[in-house]
Parts: structure tokens; sequence; C-alpha cells
């Protein structure tokens, strides 16, 4: 059962890395952020009803609470996806997916902050060397020579923290009811957040462009299967084990923008990234 846990959330986090790369080409080719974002989660939310549909039992749909989180979900998936794009448009796939994957680190912030957590020399040490990681990653110390946008740097840490928000959200709706319903409502959050600041014109324009069928698959990819793989997946396996598979994510999504979309990164940028990406998996491995 481990075993096939952990294929389970390699394969979502090898589709969320695809589904960044294929965002960077949306988002070349001129589509709105917005746009890519709302597809992603409105395929999101037809994979989630349809679950519902056939596992309706124990739905909790009719537990406030699991409404409020799911909405709290909703709503830090939203932001997430939206600036995860928007992060790749001012920079690119492989910084802003990095950045997203420091959100365990807002998570232990926020839960310091809410007393959730108690803070430690080892977790504050962690903290800083994803701190140091992200200054390697993004340049910061030469932000205009870098080729990368404050913009970009910003938006991939909010992306982080919305992905943080969605978290939260999740893991207190999970108690009062199902992951399908949970996912529904948040999806449903999602697509209406969305579709608020979409033109519509090119919304609607995407069912006869020729991108159709790269929108389709990022929602497939991006929202719809991945999620059911994860959520799954994560229900038989070890924290440890979990977080550890996770890092195919920003591993995949670097090797698409520079095996597709001749992205590069200095040799500085790659140590950065390897210590946040050892430190955000040492982190989420030592919170059980």
């Amino acid at each position: 059962m481990a075993g096939a846990s952990s294929l389970l959330i390699a394969l979502a986090a090898f589709c969320w890395g695809i589904s960044g790369g294929i965002a960077g080409i949306l988002l070349d080719d001129g589509w709105d952020p917005a746009v890519v974002s709302f597809y992603r989660g409105f395929i999101g939310l037809l994979f989630a009803l349809g679950w519902l549909l056939l596992q309706h039992r124990h739905s909790g749909l009719n537990s406030k609470r699991l409404w409020f989180w799911s909405v709290v979900a909703g709503l830090g998936v939203a932001g997430n996806f939206t600036f995860y794009f928007l992060s790749i448009e001012y920079g690119n796939v492989a910084v802003a997916a990095t950045l997203m994957y420091c959100a365990p680190v807002f998570v232990y912030l926020v839960s310091f902050a809410l007393k959730l957590e108690r803070p430690t020399a080892a977790k504050w040490l962690a903290i800083a060397l994803v701190m140091v990681g992200i200054v390697l990653l993004t340049k910061l110390y030469a932000i205009s020579a870098s080729g990368l946008s404050l913009i970009g740097v910003g938006t991939g840490l909010l992306a982080g923290l919305s992905y943080a928000a969605f978290i939260f959200g999740f893991k207190y709706a999970a108690p009062h009811g199902s992951p399908q319903a949970i996912l529904s409502v948040a999806f449903t959050v999602l697509a209406i957040a969305l579709l608020l600041p979409t033109d519509i014109n090119q919304a609607v324009s995407v069912i006869s462009a020729l991108e159709l069928p790269l929108f389709v698959a990022l929602g497939i990819l991006g929202a719809g299967l991945s999620f059911l793989l994860y959520v799954v997946g994560i229900k038989h396996a070890a924290p440890a084990l979990a977080s550890m598979v996770a890092m195919v994510e920003p591993i995949t999504a670097t090797l698409f923008g520079v095996a597709v979309l001749n992205e590069s990164l200095g040799v500085i940028q790659m140590v950065g990234m390897g210590i946040i990406l050892l430190t955000v998996t040492a982190l989420s491995i030592s919170s059980r």
C-alpha cells in the first residue's frame, strides 16, 4: 500500500510540474493568466463533481464547518493558481515552482503566530536557510541582471502563501466530510473567484482556439487528475515519504522549462534551488 501511495503522489507531483510548463507555453502565446487559471480550476471542478457523484455517501455537505473551511481552501487554491502563473509570466517555470514549494515554511510561520506549533532553533534555522536559498535562486542581490523581476519573485512567494491557505483549509475541513466534497466546494469557489477578473471574450475564444487541447491538458494534469491522485495517495503515505516524493514537482517543472521553453539556471541558482528543496523537505518530514 505504501508503495502504491508513493507512486500516486509522485504521479500527482509530476502532473503539477508538467502543468506549470504547459501554462508557460500558453502565457508565451499571449493568453491572460486569469484565463489560464480559470480553465485549470474549472476542469478540476468537473473532475471533483464527477468523483462526488460516484461516491456521494458521507459527503458532509450538511456541515457548516466543511463549507467554511472548504471556502478557505478554494480561495487559497485560486490565489495559488493565479500567482503561480503570474510568477511564470514575469519570471520562469523553474523559479515559480520552487518558490511555491516554500508553502510549508508559510505553514510554520502561521502556526507559530497562532501557537499551533512550538518554534525551535532548528525550525528557525531551516526557515533562515530557505530565505538564503530564495536569495540565491532569484538573485535578489542582482535582480536587474538576473532576467527575473520583483513581480515574478513576489508572486511566486504569494503562490506559496496561497497554497499554505489551501493546506490549512483542507486540513480543517477533512474531519467533517469526504475529500471529494471538499474539493467540489473548493473548486466551485475557485471558479467563481477567478471568473470575476477574467477577460470573458478571451475565455470564450478558448473554445475555438488552436490551444484548446493545451487548456484541456492543463486542467486535467494541473487540477483534475492530479488532485484525485494526491488525495487518494496521501491517505496511506507517511508524511516523510510524501514530502520527499513531492519534490518531483519543482524538479519536473525545471526540466520542462529547460527542455521545452529554453529556460536556464546558473550554478548559483541551482545551489539555491537545492537548499530550498532539501530544507523544505526536511521541515515537512519533521512535522508529523
